[in-house]
């Protein structure tokens, strides 16, 4: 086949181009969605993010709420939005639970990412009021057996990362839970401390002052090892061998971001996450410093997808449309 000269530029500048493109990056002010309420843990996190990156790269990251549809809004504005590295979502577990849970979405919860690191992972708590007769995990989960779909724990809604521990947990023991939804805000505390409902299944971040102030009392911590935040609390899997579920957020951009760019992006958020104030900030949120690889992610979310479809399978959960 014979390669006339114009051909042969053509071909090498179209090779050249991502690369010509990474490296004018960032050329303008990087635009950091999430899909969550203001001052939540989403947007805490998104915002120490934002501000570290934007020292590190000499360029504004903006942080822009698009609230809704447990995130999805956000979402789904970030994989249609141009792949040129300058708007980020800030994604949390609930991505995957989303993706477990309904039958239609509007974009494809993997392949319409270039994923580029998590920043914090975090296990849930299982916590009781204090004068609740359970006094341990093992005693509740008789309490279970004993009365089949009477012991009840709190989520914040239908189909949350909450809600679908609870199954996990129960799915477990070999029991039966009932499940009480709320619409988030306190009201799953509140619930609990007021004897309305006997478990409540929430973060670190959520569950530590209420522990601390004696107004709630830890059954166990959903992670493998106990957690730095949570002294003293035993984890589920001292109970129920081999039980483990964390949560996370991490970043993500749209498909088709150039690679250089998601490896810069990615060497970024390493740095930032050795920062001593970095790691402190995010221990007081209860959650810890999680960096990933690019394809790490990738894998962590197909496989929490993967696990959530099972729970959902294996509880009877009626997926939404």
């Amino acid at each position: 086949m014979h390669l006339n000269r114009r051909t042969v530029l053509t071909s090498m500048a179209a090779l050249a181009a991502p690369v010509a493109f990474s490296q004018g990056w960032p050329s303008k002010p990087i635009q950091l969605v999430h899909g969550f309420g203001a001052g939540g843990n989403a947007d805490v996190i998104a915002r120490l993010v934002a501000q570290k990156l934007q020292d590190q790269i000499g360029k504004p990251v903006v942080v822009e709420i698009k609230s809704g549809a447990g995130g999805m809004i956000a979402t789904n504005a970030v994989a249609k939005s141009e792949p040129d590295g300058h708007t980020l979502v800030m994604l949390t577990g609930a991505h995957t639970v989303s993706a477990a849970m309904r039958k239609t979405l509007p974009y494809d919860p993997v392949n319409d990412f270039s994923f580029i690191s998590t920043v914090t992972a975090f296990p849930f708590v299982i916590a009781v009021r204090p004068d609740h007769p359970a006094k341990n995990l093992t005693e509740l989960i008789q309490m279970a057996k004993a009365s089949a779909g009477k012991i009840s724990f709190s989520s914040v809604g239908v189909g949350s990362t909450q809600h679908l521990v609870g199954e996990l947990l129960a799915g477990s023991a070999g029991v039966q839970l009932l499940h009480v939804p709320y619409r988030g805000g306190g009201a799953p505390v509140q619930s609990v401390m007021a004897g309305e409902v006997d478990l409540l299944i929430d973060t670190p971040t959520v569950a530590v002052a209420h522990l601390q102030s004696g107004k709630l009392r830890a059954l166990g911590v959903t992670h493998a090892t106990p957690w730095p935040t949570l002294p003293g609390v035993v984890p589920v899997a001292h109970t129920l061998p081999q039980f483990e579920v964390r949560s996370w957020l991490g970043l993500a951009a749209p498909a088709g971001v150039p690679v250089s760019i998601v490896q810069r992006l990615n060497a970024e958020v390493q740095k930032l996450l050795q920062r001593p104030d970095v790691i402190q900030t995010l221990t007081l949120a209860g959650s810890a410093a999680s960096y990933s690889t690019s394809q790490a992610m990738q894998d962590m979310v197909q496989s929490d997808i993967a696990r959530w479809r099972n729970v959902i399978a294996q509880r009877n959960i009626q997926m939404e449309n």
